[in-house]
């Protein structure tokens, strides 16, 4: 099976929301084509961010970048059609609320979009296995969603090795992403365990030199 190259994905949860334009220049300019956008809806996580508007007016300056849109939402598949619309590249759902999962990632690959799963820090691996066949890349929160700034949960890297295991079991070829808590010091040891596709917010945003060094040499 052919290894995904690696991928650094900032979030611009992290950055000057009043400067969120420059926020994903900034990331452009430090050649990287992947835009992490967070979505909060204050009732799935205790923390409200981003709507579509805010999407389409940066898809509008970056045309060419991509967005990699996590809907963390207690009923996100309402919201398909806005973000899909707004210019989502991808659209990441959470498989903890209650809402037709299979569905919605159809819709999602219907609107010509790659689709996600993801799973907060306590859920089981395992609970993701009957979609995966189904998406693009799963995600592995490191922290427990809602805030930017946490520190990573350790024992994150047994659980990214057990989502890589899946991978491997079922011979599909989706990324691996984890989001929370990333730093110079653990990107490497995410990507070993069997990341693919790093979230970095914070630590792109305050430590952007340090943190590309060690995702090149990750």
């Amino acid at each position: 099976m052919v290894e995904n190259p690696l991928i650094l994905a900032p979030s611009i949860l992290a950055a000057d929301c009043a400067a969120l334009g420059e926020a994903v220049g900034k990331i452009k300019s430090a050649g990287l084509s992947w835009v992490h956008f967070d979505v909060m809806d204050a009732h799935f996580v205790p923390n409200l961010s981003f709507g579509p508007q805010f999407l389409k007016s940066l898809r509008a300056l970056y045309p060419d970048m991509f967005f990699d849109v996590h809907l963390m939402m207690d009923n996100p598949h309402l919201y398909i059609d806005a973000f899909a619309s707004a210019g989502a590249s991808l659209i990441n759902v959470h498989i903890e609320p209650d809402f037709p999962i299979a569905e919605t990632l159809r819709e999602i690959h219907l609107k010509g979009l790659k689709a996600g799963i993801t799973i907060k820090p306590k859920t089981s691996v395992y609970e993701l296995a009957p979609y995966l066949p189904f998406v693009d890349l799963a995600m592995l929160m490191t922290v427990e969603p809602g805030f930017g700034g946490q520190k990573f949960i350790e024992n994150s890297y047994e659980k990214i090795a057990a989502i890589k295991k899946l991978r491997d079991e079922m011979k599909l070829n989706f990324r691996i992403e984890v989001d929370g808590g990333i730093t110079p010091e653990n990107i490497a040891n995410c990507a070993k365990a069997g990341a693919d596709t790093i979230v970095a917010g914070t630590a792109f945003f305050k430590h952007e030199k340090e943190l590309m060094a060690a995702f090149k040499n990750a």
